[in-house]
């Protein structure tokens, strides 16, 4: 259930239902915003019925959660979430942009991308340290190193760092590094890293599996969410059908359909969706047309030589041209008199 507290409710009131809560065994989260204060307690119907809340102080009304997935639900909250990455609001009125290489290779690899994504105006440098590759014989990543050149590249550039963490044993320190982990595609149900993301204090990209349905996807953020943490942005990134045209088909129409059933972020990754690179550009500007809050993208300073994905990473004058769309799409979804055209 969702209990809407008064905007005059004092912390002593909210504490008050907590103890309720808590005494019949419910764990619950309050969610506070300029707009509303809320309590989301997962199943707590069957233990409470809302005339023995409803009468408390403070409490203005409570109201049913029937989503299967309670935390996620768009009905877990008053409005939608946005999360917060050094500085830049994923979920807000801006598009959220997110360049980088697939992975860490050099220093001089790293911050030549660093350098010319900084200069677009992003403020979100992706980059794996830890690659987990189809092929045990692939580049897998520089590890640990790997993690020291992003902090590095941080310092350099003021860029907040997005990376993957691939198991629980190293997520401490991609923790202490990064400024959003990102649970990769094929660690979607992996159940242990979704909960000790959850118990992380960095915000959680959380990318569709796969093969993976729009149900199992919000299943997987309610693992994140059920664990504390309420900075979980959904990313998808395509998934495998039978077309060959392309590594993967990235799903547009996802986008409207999860934003419509959850608060969450709901960001676009055309890199993985398509694999190639004359395609990442239509594709990325089709998710924003479809209301994506933002673009996970690859680029890579010489392509050619990268030691993975070099066929889907923009080359950086592709990249600058991606920016500059992406945000004119962007923008002309917030003129009045075209909205309504996407609504």
């Amino acid at each position: 259930m969702l209990i809407l507290m008064e905007p005059s409710a004092t912390p002593d009131q909210v504490a008050e239902v907590l103890a309720l809560l808590e005494s019949a065994g419910i764990r619950s989260q309050v969610n506070e915003t300029p707009e509303a204060l809320s309590i989301v307690a997962p199943n707590a119907s069957k233990a409470l019925k809302p005339d023995r809340i409803e009468p408390m102080a403070g409490v203005r009304r409570v109201v049913p959660i029937t989503s299967p997935y309670k935390l996620a639900s768009a009905d877990a909250v008053a409005g939608r979430t946005v999360v917060e990455v050094r500085g830049v609001r994923i979920g807000g009125p801006d598009l959220a942009l997110v360049g980088g290489p697939c992975g860490v290779e050099s220093r001089e690899q790293l911050f030549t991308v660093a350098r010319y994504v900084a200069e677009t105006g992003v403020k979100l440098l992706r980059a794996g340290a830890f690659k987990p590759r189809t092929s045990p014989y692939a580049f897998q990543g520089l590890g640990l190193e790997g993690l020291r050149l992003l902090e590095e590249v941080r310092r350099e550039f003021d860029l907040g760092i997005v990376t993957e963490a691939t198991e629980v044993e190293t997520f401490d320190a991609v923790e202490r590094s990064a400024d959003m982990v990102q649970i990769g595609a094929r660690n979607m149900q992996n159940f242990a890293l979704l909960r000790r993301a959850g118990r992380c204090h960095k915000p959680v990209l959380l990318k569709r599996g796969p093969s993976a349905t729009l149900e199992e996807w919000l299943y997987a953020a309610e693992y994140v969410l059920g664990e504390g943490n309420r900075n979980v942005v959904l990313c998808e990134r395509g998934i495998r059908t039978w077309s060959d045209h392309a590594r993967n088909t990235l799903d547009v129409s996802v986008v409207p359909a999860a934003k419509a059933l959850t608060h969450l972020p709901v960001m676009v990754d055309p890199s993985h969706a398509t694999g190639r690179r004359d395609l990442v550009i239509p594709c990325g500007l089709a998710g924003v047309a479809a209301g994506a809050d933002g673009l996970l993208v690859e680029t890579h300073c010489n392509p050619e030589k990268a030691l993975s994905d070099g066929p889907q990473a923009l080359l950086p004058s592709d990249f600058i041209r991606l920016v500059e769309r992406a945000q004119a799409v962007h923008r002309a979804l917030q003129t009045p008199n075209l909205t309504g055209l996407w609504m």
